[in-house]
């Protein structure tokens, strides 16, 4: 198993969900954090509490990641102590609305491409070269089982879960014959606030979403992750696909 202690690690929409899942863990298992989300209160409000929990070192910072100059501006102005990152985990991603592809709203179309794919790639360029020149680094990409099938309502999402299939596919290619490392982690239901961004704020249309089965917790997403990232380092784990036991594919799962 592979240490963390003193391993930098930068996650990308950390304040909720799988990626506040990602930062308690990492935290716990010795690694410095860098984070970021655009609700800059609430992700200052975790650290707090990682910092007490872990005696984590922790820097937070305020990001969209769809604005491709503020993603460079932000990791270039970091303190020189906090430039080398060791693990990039690209979180940050949503859904928006269970529309037909031909009626899906344009605003819908444009926060789903720009901020699972475009935003990706914008984090991916800016992280990357740093890994390269320093001969060490690992990505760790958050796909979905929607990166592997299509279920009505979904089209785009899904679209954009394949691209980041493809993406990282292509970015281990790209990396051939360095020894930085490349994984996805595709998760299937994960009970967090993806359903109320999907449906907009809308508390009781996305409690409906796990009220009656059992989904995946965050934790356990964070737990696969760590796994990739703990592994000796001539391990590359390529793809980790998983979901609840009461779900067999996007549109099978137990209710209740």
């Amino acid at each position: 198993m592979l240490s963390l202690a003193g391993k930098t690690v930068f996650i990308t929409g950390a304040s909720a969900g799988i990626g506040a899942a990602c930062a308690a863990t990492f935290a716990a298992a010795g690694a410095r954090l860098l984070l970021c989300a655009r609700r800059l209160e609430k992700l200052n409000d975790l650290a707090a509490a990682w910092r007490t929990a872990h005696d984590a070192e922790i820097r937070t910072l305020p990001l969209n990641v769809r604005n491709a100059e503020a993603v460079e501006q932000a990791l270039q102005t970091l303190p020189s102590d906090w430039q080398p990152i060791d693990i990039l985990v690209n979180n940050a991603g949503l859904a928006r609305g269970l529309d037909p592809v031909y009626a899906n709203e344009i605003r819908h179309i444009n926060d789903m491409v720009d901020t699972n794919v475009k935003g990706l790639l914008y984090v991916t360029r800016a992280v990357v070269p740093g890994m390269l020149e320093r001969g060490a680094g690992h990505i760790i990409n958050l796909g979905s089982t929607a990166g592997h099938e299509v279920y009505p309502g979904g089209t785009i999402y899904c679209a954009t879960k394949h691209a980041v299939g493809a993406i990282t596919r292509g970015l281990k290619m790209d990396l051939h014959g360095t020894p930085l490392r490349v994984t996805t982690i595709d998760p299937g239901l994960v009970e967090t606030d993806f359903s109320l961004a999907r449906f907009e704020g809308d508390q009781a249309r996305a409690d409906a979403v796990y009220s009656t089965t059992t989904a995946l917790q965050p934790e356990d997403v964070a737990d696969a992750a760590l796994y990739a990232a703990t592994r000796p380092p001539h391990v590359n784990i390529a793809e980790v696909i998983l979901m609840p036991t009461v779900q067999s594919s996007a549109t099978m799962l137990v209710r209740e």
